[in-house]
């Protein structure tokens, strides 16, 4: 019940061409030399139940047939091989049925690497597999040569044993959909909605749908851990993968090597209150696009951005825009062009292409904000999707408490209305999204981790979108060991994004176990 983050946001605008002009995000060479705990090192204190201890390495690595390695071509400086890990689809019985989980790693082919660093790249739904293919490259030297970069899909996303509940076309329709709540009709197209999917997911997985959540995939990481051999995890996680190192450090706080969670996901609010957070993060984010767009061509040319988009929006709900990609047929409805404008808000990088896609809207063709959605969405140039809304679903529902009702949906919907008038009356018809829901649930603990074995580093953005600077506020005092580092940024999440300050600090806890001063603010 909230707004998923683009799952490779750190990297999706050098892959962004609209049509019109391509985004990207430079990276910087980051500095640092020594080393942190070394492989041969072991977590002291008794293993956490259903996690095996430390010992020697399991995984066998090898070819990649089967596992999804994405459209991204493997860096040629790197081996890349990729490894499949059976997991308890029940950890509550170890011994029951078992599940895969794909993993691949990456190898700087002049280094001598070998201790495995763990990456996420976000959503709830994510491929990390993915994402470490693409990731490798842009990473420092410094973090390669010590590391062997290793990307996991979570379970149920993408090659392991993914969670598929609906079909392309039923995702184009619902991705349309822009049911309004403050009606009786409206009301009862978004219960639907969530009741189609819901019940699609559970006519398919039954029971073994509710093993899919953020603890049951912690608990998968220590399996990870093991299987390397090594007594504890390095992990590099951004946006919801700051959920997933929290937990981790949470369950597992003797085996916590060197953690960067960027982007933190706020483990003190409610679900309302974090998709509160998240829709006022992203009507300053467009606030500030609509700054710049003022002051550069030819984005100026919409005049008052964001009443162009509100006339774009405002016609949309009647007349949907047509596109001028051959061969698509889709039109953009309203609820298509406000994801089209906020999956543009995610990076600054983003905001030419999307100040170019209003401009080309308000002439009549909707399609660079046809594409600006489908990079949020995950759906290629065919109309695939990848599975990522239905782990994301399955995840966030199993993560939070059944509910909400519909009276709290109705007052909500008035409140966001008013508060966020851009993205709030669209965005409250997800608040149905997990009433239909399997009712076993899963809630994540709050991640306290004070005995943590190594003092974890928090990476906040001030202007952050997705994840508000708060929540990194927040998970750092709920950690008890924990440094913040902050960048006065913009976009989400904050390394590879264009500081050298940020990468280089975060290169130095990975590569030599330097943390930043306290109170350490990057500028601009």
């Amino acid at each position: 019940m909230s707004l998923r983050s683009p799952a490779r946001v750190v990297l999706l605008a050098a892959s962004l061409t609209v049509g019109l002009v391509a985004g990207c995000t430079s990276v910087v060479s980051g500095t640092g030399t020594a080393g942190t705990a070394p492989a041969s090192q072991t977590a002291s204190g008794s293993p956490p139940s259903g996690s095996p201890a430390p010992g020697k390495a399991s995984l066998r690595f090898g070819g990649c047939s089967g596992i999804d390695l994405g459209s991204s071509p493997a860096p040629a400086s790197f081996e890349v091989q990729c490894a499949r890990l059976s997991v308890p689809l029940d950890y509550t019985d170890p011994s029951s049925k078992q599940i895969s989980v794909a993993l691949v790693r990456l190898h700087r082919k002049d280094s001598s690497a070998s201790r495995p660093l763990l990456v996420d790249p976000g959503g709830p739904g994510g491929s990390g597999v993915q994402f470490g293919v693409e990731i490798a490259a842009a990473l420092p030297s410094k973090i390669t040569g010590k590391y062997d970069v290793v990307g996991f899909d979570p379970r149920g996303v993408g090659s392991s044993t993914p969670i598929r509940c609906l079909t392309d076309a039923q995702k184009d329709q619902l991705n349309a959909a822009s049911p309004d709540v403050r009606t009786a009709a409206g009301q009862a197209e978004a219960k639907r909605e969530a009741q189609q999917v819901a019940q699609a997911c559970e006519s398919k997985y039954g029971s073994s749908l509710d093993d899919f959540d953020t603890v049951a995939t912690a608990r998968d990481m220590d399996r990870i851990r093991a299987g390397f051999g090594v007594g504890r995890l390095d992990y590099l996680g951004f946006s919801y993968g700051t959920e997933l190192g929290g937990q981790y450090a949470h369950l597992f706080p003797s085996r916590v090597g060197a953690l960067v969670l960027d982007g933190a996901v706020d483990p003190l609010t409610d679900d309302i209150t974090s998709f509160a957070d998240q829709l006022g993060g992203f009507e300053q984010a467009f606030d500030q696009f609509a700054e710049w767009c003022g002051k550069h061509s030819p984005c100026h040319d919409l005049g008052d951005p964001r009443a162009a988009v509100y006339q774009l929006a405002d016609k949309a709900r009647t007349s949907p825009i047509p596109s001028s990609t051959p061969g698509e047929t889709r039109k953009a409805t309203s609820a298509l062009v406000l994801l089209g404008v906020l999956s543009g808000l995610y990076s600054q990088s983003f905001w030419s292409a999307l100040g170019q896609s209003l401009l080309l809207a308000k002439q009549g063709d909707a399609r660079g904000l046809l594409q600006l959605a489908d990079v949020y969405n995950e759906r290629d140039s065919s109309g695939h999707y990848t599975n990522i809304s239905d782990a994301n679903v399955t995840i966030n529902c199993n993560d939070s408490k059944p509910g909400p009702s519909d009276s709290l949906i109705q007052s909500t919907t008035t409140s966001w209305v008013k508060r966020f008038p851009m993205f709030g009356l669209w965005s409250a018809a997800s608040l149905y999204g997990c009433q239909q829901w399997q009712p076993k649930r899963t809630v994540p603990a709050k991640p306290t981790a004070p005995d943590s074995a190594n003092t974890i580093l928090v990476v906040g953005n001030l202007h952050d979108p997705a994840t508000p600077y708060q929540g990194a506020k927040d998970l750092t005092d709920t950690l008890g060991k924990a440094r913040l580092l902050t960048w006065d940024g913009e976009g989400h999440t904050s390394f590879l994004q264009g500081s050298s300050c940020i990468d280089e600090a975060v290169t130095g806890y990975l590569v030599d176990g330097t943390l930043p001063a306290a109170g350490k603010t990057c500028p601009r």
